[in-house]
């Protein structure tokens, strides 16, 4: 009769073994045996799970200063990420970083709408005179989405309180009509030095929208808003700045000179993290751009620099004074960089490398292309990723710039690379027409949110050519494709699904955050294993005649 060892000395003879199962990162990024990696080509695996999947903390640092509630980042693309992508994505826990495929003007618009989104004690809240009139009112709700003004007797901050006008005193009001005639002056106000929590219950009490903070003659010194308390409540992820409760905003600049004087009016609009757009990031004009802004704003402007996908390049900028740095070439859905210039690197090789090397400096490194799942996402972070950066993933989404159209029988939005002919031969941003104001040219009242009829479009070129430093070149080379992806709905749907995802496949692996993966992967404690093509084809859906494949409901 067979002889079995004791159950009971189980875990005492797994510790015999010399190494645990499977692989360890190190082993599995081995270049020398194994080439460059996918995503696709590995799995994680499994740990052992002792606590629920909700209390996963995916918290995670993008840059040296900012820590974001959830890994995600929206891509700055023209089909990705405009203002409304990047309110939302900012409200749920991740950040968009708008891109500059526009005008200076537009762009720094857009920073100006997500700041002004959500806020604590709004400093510097848009405030209007007694005799100013409707037509400002709404221009101001046109533009920045709200008309609850307080009214000074200067027209601007710390000018003494006269009232506040709201979208129901100017209804039925013919927009020549003055403020005096018709704003609220039965107000509930909070002297200055309340905290945020007393005035936040003084505003829950009071039945009004807005609470106007004044000194002890009266003057206006900030506001706080009923809408912000009710954003707090539903929003409880969202991604703000830990001194002003507003929201993070992100954007996207060339490293061109003009594209310091883009900056500096992106700074002024309230920006917090500028990412420096170019498709290799290992360059002269790259690294001046970085130590210009730190420079000057030291590290009041994040600076997330890229792309790169090797040490060295990740070397240069780190040593320029990048906060962050962006890891990806040629792997995104619609990048034909390594096809065309034969030059990149496998997306989860080149994520390993590189935040092997950044972490060491505590950098954090953001993973930029290849993204398709929630598996995508974890595998990146288990590579050292400090959040990921998606396009397509988010193309197809209610808050995408574009329209949606029918192709094929599908409901589809259009998504292009930007470096797609398509993008590069978009004319000049800085021959278009603003649809923003002038922070370089305003006048008194346009800082205090009414609109100039002045406008100035500094900078020119396109922010595609600029990307792959294609502006002289008589012959346009693509480097990217246009197509059009799935309807995937609102991203208020979409994200939560991709968070409770991330949260579960930690608790299969037996981690309870991101933090931990990365420090367990490091550690030797989780591990890995190859996939062959049979694997892959082996770990999908198989041996169907056909299949629905719902994500979430």
């Amino acid at each position: 009769m067979e002889q079995f060892l004791d159950p009971k000395n189980a875990l005492a003879h797994l510790s015999t073994y010399e190494q645990g199962d499977g692989l360890s990162a190190a082993q599995l990024m081995s270049s020398m045996k194994h080439g460059g990696l996918t995503y696709n080509d590995f799995l994680l695996l499994p740990g052992h799970i002792d606590f629920p999947a909700s209390v996963v903390s995916t918290e995670s640092r993008i840059t040296r200063k900012v820590v974001l509630k959830t890994p995600f980042m929206s891509s700055p693309m023209d089909t990705v990420t405009e203002k409304e992508m990047a309110i939302n994505m900012a409200l749920l826990g991740g950040i968009g970083v708008i891109h500059h495929n526009q005008s200076a003007e537009d762009q720094a618009a857009m920073v100006r709408a997500v700041k002004r989104h959500e806020n604590g004690f709004i400093s510097d809240p848009v405030v209007l005179g007694p005799d100013d009139t409707v037509a400002d009112v709404l221009d101001i709700k046109a533009r920045l989405g709200f008309c609850g003004i307080p009214i000074t007797n200067t027209g601007s901050l710390g000018g003494r309180l006269l009232g506040i006008v709201t979208s129901r005193d100017i209804q039925f009001h013919d927009p020549s009509t003055v403020l005096k005639d018709i704003m609220t002056t039965d107000l509930v106000t909070a002297p200055s030095g309340v905290t945020l929590t007393e005035a936040n219950e003084l505003l829950r009490g009071c039945k009004k929208g807005k609470l106007p903070i004044i000194d002890s003659s009266g003057c206006l010194v900030s506001l706080l808003a009923r809408s912000d308390l009710l954003k707090n409540q539903n929003f409880p992820l969202s991604s703000k700045s830990p001194e002003s409760k507003q929201l993070y905003a992100a954007a996207a600049v060339g490293t061109r000179l003009s594209d310091r004087e883009r900056l500096t009016l992106l700074k002024e609009a309230g920006l917090d993290i500028v990412v420096l757009d170019s498709s290799q990031g290992n360059s002269i004009f790259q690294i001046e751009m970085i130590k210009w802004i730190k420079e000057k704003w030291g590290d009041d402007l994040q600076v997330i620099a890229g792309n790169v996908v090797t040490r060295e390049q990740a070397a240069m900028l780190i040593y320029a004074g990048a906060d962050g740095i962006r890891v990806g070439m040629g792997s995104g859905s619609i990048c034909i960089t390594q096809e065309v210039m034969a030059v990149g690197r496998p997306q989860a090789t080149a994520v390993y490398q590189v935040a092997e090397f950044a972490s060491q400096f505590g950098v954090p490194v953001i993973a930029d292309g290849g993204i398709g799942n929630v598996g995508h996402i974890v595998k990146a972070l288990s590579m050292g990723a400090s959040a990921v950066m998606m396009g397509g993933l988010l193309a197809g989404t209610e808050e995408a710039p574009g329209e949606y159209f029918y192709h094929e029988g599908k409901r589809v939005k259009a998504y292009r690379g930007m470096g797609s002919i398509e993008a590069m031969e978009q004319r000049s941003v800085g021959a278009k027409v603003s649809s923003g104001p002038s922070i370089k040219s305003r006048g008194k009242k346009e800082a205090n949110g009414v609109r100039t009829t002045t406008t100035h479009a500094s900078d020119t070129g396109n922010a595609a050519t600029a990307r792959y430093f294609s502006e002289t070149s008589t012959v346009k080379v693509a480097q990217g494709v246009s197509g059009d992806v799935q309807d995937k709905g609102s991203i208020h749907k979409f994200l939560p699904y991709l968070h409770t995802g991330l949260q579960h496949s930690l608790q299969d692996v037996g981690q309870r955050s991101v933090v931990a993966l990365q420090q367990a992967v490091r550690d030797g404690t989780v591990r890995f294993e190859l996939r062959t093509a049979s694997a892959q084809v082996e770990g999908g859906v198989h041996g169907l005649h056909s299949y629905t494949k719902r994500l979430f409901a």
